[in-house]
Parts: C-alpha cells; structure tokens; sequence
C-alpha cells in the first residue's frame, strides 16, 4: 500500500510541461488584462459635450499635464495618457498655450491637439512666470494698440479689488496677473481680460494660504514678492516647496535671499543685460531682505509651496546643468555643488 501511495503521489505531480502552460494561460490572460485597459483608458471619457479650457504651461512635462487632465475630468487614466504620450514619440512636444477640449476626445485627440500646438484663437492665455512687459507684449502681438494695454495695465482702474489691498500706491500690477486662459469675443474689453485675472488670483488666495503668509508675517504684497521668487527659480512642485523653506530660513536669520532671478529682473527694468552685478534694489545678492515687489506672476504651486515649505533645513541651493537642483546646508557644501553640477548655468 506504501508504494502504491507513493506511485500515486508521483503520477498526479505536475509535469513541467504543463506548469509552463499554466504559466504561459495567466501571462496572456494579465496582457489580456492590461491591454483591455490601456485601450479602454484611451478612450473618451464622454458626458456632456461641453467646453473645457485648459492651459498648458510653459516647462509642463507629461506627468503634470496628465494630472491637470484628470482634475478636469478629461481623460480616464493619468498613467495611460502618459504612457501613449511615449508610445506615440509626444513626450516633449506639448506646446504651451490656452486650449479648448471636451469630454468627447480621446487621449490621441488631445495629444494631437497639444503637440501640434491647436491653441483656441479666442482665449487669451496668461503663461506663469511672466513678467508684466512680456505680458504687455503679448496682448499687443494678439492684436491691442498699444494705448489700450497700457491703459488696461494701469492699476488705478482697480483699485477696489480685494486682492490688491497690500499693493503699494505706486506699484504696477506685476506678479497680480493670474496665469490662466480667458474666453474672448470681439466684445470683450481688455479691462475685463485683466479684472479676470485679478479675480483668479483672488480664487487661488484660499483662507488657509492667506492666513498661512500671515502667520509668518507677510502681507499678500510681501507674499506675491517671494512667491514669484520661487516661480522663477524652479520649476517642480517638491523643489519648489524646498526652495520656499530655503529662503524663509534666510530671511528668518537675517541673511540676503541670494537669488539670481531677483538681480536678472532688477538689470532688465534699466534695460541692461542681465547680470547679478548691477545695483538695483531687486538685486537680493546686494541687499538684503524682500525686493520691492513681485518679479513675475505666479502659478498656484509657488503659491502653495510659500505656504506650506518643505520640513528641511537648508539654507543654500543651486540649479544644475542636468536640470536637477542641489541642496546644502554649508557655504562649503554649496561651492563643492556648484563646481559639480553648475559648470556652464553658473558661468
């Protein structure tokens, strides 16, 4: 009886043969599996055939255009938009600009738009981290006479905003300019465009944020000053948060922010090249504490980022040549990150 058991034991065990099988039906059933919905994930979401707007900002990688895609509701699946962005050899080729899609497209439809740089001819579109002339320039090349800008620009027309109540009398409307993409018609004024932004702005100021900037002793002016310093200065969310600790720290110990954007701006208003060696008061190499006022608008991350910093303790950081950027805490530390990682930025 033993040994029959034992032959038993032997003649049910599965061959090789047949594990491989086995094997081989659960791999094409999973391919199976993730093909059904990758193909699934691509198609349109579909619902109401209305407009969506939305803005691709300059430097946006695929990942964070995907993200901005599904808070709209616009595609199924961050991971499948991304991965037919590199199937299909679009990676990189997202032109920036204000955009009008519905939930009728599909992830190619909408690639497509992008990389051939379908831009809605009736929406003007704000980009992030511009500065008040290259915006002025801006609405000039879509078509304004130049009289119409400048009297659009001009912030006694909105002096009643809520959002620019910590506004010194004499500044311009730089850094108040909210990047987004506005619906035009041929009726609609400049002012309006302007006094929309303003109001976008106002939206992004959420309570938590505001009382954030105040509990750190900064009024909204102060505030849209260092934000745009970080807007400028990098680029990624989880850098920007840093970068925001970084110059909070410094200003905290009574050191000079440091920041080359600042400088770069400061040169560029005396029509000069940019350098860190002119002597404006926006040039934080030189004096120290806040510039006067912001350098750029800023988009709703630098904003965020100013209001929640990284729990770090740096107190020095530069941009690479890899387009990484490098943290230190020592004056030691940063030169030797500097001579590793910046030899043609830094020069």
């Amino acid at each position: 009886m033993s040994a029959f058991r034992i032959g038993e034991r032997m003649r049910r065990r599965p061959s090789v043969k047949r594990m491989v099988l086995i094997l081989g039906s659960i791999v094409m059933v999973v391919v199976a599996c993730v093909a059904y919905w990758y193909t699934t994930s691509l198609k349109s979401v579909g619902g109401p055939d209305e407009t969506v707007i939305v803005t691709v900002e300059q430097g946006m990688n695929e990942a964070q255009i995907a993200a901005v895609l599904h808070n709209k509701g616009l595609i199924r699946s961050v991971i499948a938009y991304e991965l037919y962005a590199r199937i299909s050899g679009n990676v990189g080729r997202m032109q920036a600009g204000g955009y009008k899609l519905t939930r009728q497209m599909s992830v190619q439809d909408i690639v497509n738009t992008f990389s051939n740089g379908k831009v809605a001819v009736d929406l003007l579109t704000i980009l992030p981290a511009q500065r008040l002339d290259q915006i002025r320039d801006y609405l000039i090349d879509r078509g304004y006479a130049e009289s119409v800008v400048d009297a659009a620009l001009d912030p006694k027309q909105y002096a009643d905003h809520p959002v620019l109540v910590d506004k010194p009398p004499l500044a311009s409307l730089e850094g108040y300019l909210y990047p987004e993409s506005f619906q035009i018609t041929a009726s609609t004024s400049l002012e309006t465009i302007i006094r929309a932004a303003l109001d976008e702005l106002d939206l992004a100021l959420t309570p938590a944020i505001r009382k954030s900037f105040a509990d750190r002793g900064l009024n909204l002016h102060e505030a849209l000053t260092l934000a745009s310093i970080v807007e400028r200065e990098v680029n990624t969310p989880d850098d920007r948060a840093i970068v925001a600790q970084v110059f909070l720290l410094r200003l905290e110990n009574g050191m000079a922010l440091g920041s080359d954007v600042t400088a770069f701006y400061g040169a560029s208003l005396l029509g000069r090249e940019e350098s860190v060696l002119v002597d404006t008061a926006y040039n934080t190499r030189i004096h120290a504490g806040l510039p006067p006022g912001p350098i750029s608008n800023v988009s709703v991350t630098s904003l965020q980022a100013l209001a929640k910093p990284s729990n770090t303790d740096y107190l020095f950081f530069v941009s690479g040549d890899d387009g990484k950027t490098y943290f230190s805490h020592t004056v030691a530390e940063h030169e030797a990150l500097v001579a590793a990682h910046c030899k043609e930025l830094c020069n």
